[in-house]
């Protein structure tokens, strides 16, 4: 297993909610409306994911470290 799972974020507007997914966690979509809570789910549905994909070992560490890229796009609008 990598020593750091990437995971990409980025806001819907249209839905309201932050949309992750990660090519290194098979399965792996999830949404939240903050970033905290998405991050809350992101530590229970990474390990869930990786066992679930035969992806962890029993004997190594019991922490899955992942890096969490949010992007989010916006309008800043002119005031004159």
């Amino acid at each position: 297993m990598r020593k750091e799972i990437r995971v990409k974020a980025f806001w819907d507007a249209e839905a309201g909610v932050w949309v992750a997914q990660s090519k290194d966690v098979p399965g792996l979509i999830t949404e939240a409306e903050t970033m905290e809570n998405l991050v809350a789910k992101l530590h229970v549905l990474i390990p869930e994911l990786l066992e679930a994909n035969g992806m962890v070992d029993d004997k190594g560490d019991k922490a899955i470290p992942f890096h969490l890229f949010g992007e989010r796009i916006e309008k800043a609008l002119r005031l004159s």
